[in-house]
């Protein structure tokens, strides 16, 4: 079956995330992808908007120092985060988890995810997976952490990090300024910058 996985962070930008369907490794990235079991290429993509908010935590990963994007656990009527979702097969998806977690191997029932509206799968950074609805008939995932908000501690984001974010919104039709703008208001970045210091620390 084909899923719809729905990426928020530095998958958004296709390179990147064809990283981890080819394997490679991405400019800003220290870590050397491994890919996919299948290195099928996704026979669609597009965007999403996604009703929970994002947020930028933990400190030092692939990117170097820095935090690293997630969404909250409760859905939000006021928040929207952007993402890019790709129609890839249920192993392929399950590789890109195992690959967010570092090469954890993991167990995930997608059946049991799209009738309880997520599953924890392990105590990893992104163990909790998600069902966000259905398009065209294929059921529509992603994954975060099972932190609630009120529990995190945010952390700034490097810059090659959230340029890439940057480049993968721009992909999607939105302007440099607008996905400044869309930064701006996130928690881990919210407070630290101003628009004109965000835009300087960006990598266009």
């Amino acid at each position: 079956m084909d899923v719809w996985y729905a990426s928020y962070g530095s998958n958004i930008m296709e390179k990147r995330f064809m990283a981890y369907i080819h394997g490679g490794i991405v400019q800003g990235s220290e870590q050397l992808e491994r890919g996919c079991h299948d290195k099928t290429a996704p026979k669609k993509s597009g965007r999403i908007d996604i009703k929970y908010p994002l947020y930028f935590s933990k400190e030092g990963s692939k990117w170097g120092k820095g935090g690293v994007a997630f969404i909250g656990t409760e859905q939000s009527e006021t928040e929207n985060t952007i993402g890019r979702m790709y129609l890839i097969t249920e192993e392929q998806f399950r590789d890109v988890v195992s690959q967010e977690n570092n090469g954890m191997e993991v167990q995930i029932d997608l059946i049991e995810v799209e009738k309880n509206g997520f599953v924890d799968i392990h105590n990893g950074w992104y163990n909790r997976v998600v069902f966000l609805g259905k398009q065209n008939g294929s059921p529509i995932f992603t994954f975060t952490s099972s932190y609630s908000l009120n529990s995190v501690l945010f952390t700034k984001p490097s810059s090659a990090y959230l340029s890439v974010i940057a480049k993968g919104l721009m992909e999607l039709g939105l302007t440099w300024e607008e996905a400044v703008d869309y930064f701006l208001n996130k928690k881990g970045i919210q407070g630290s910058f101003s628009k004109v210091s965000l835009g300087d620390y960006l990598i266009y």
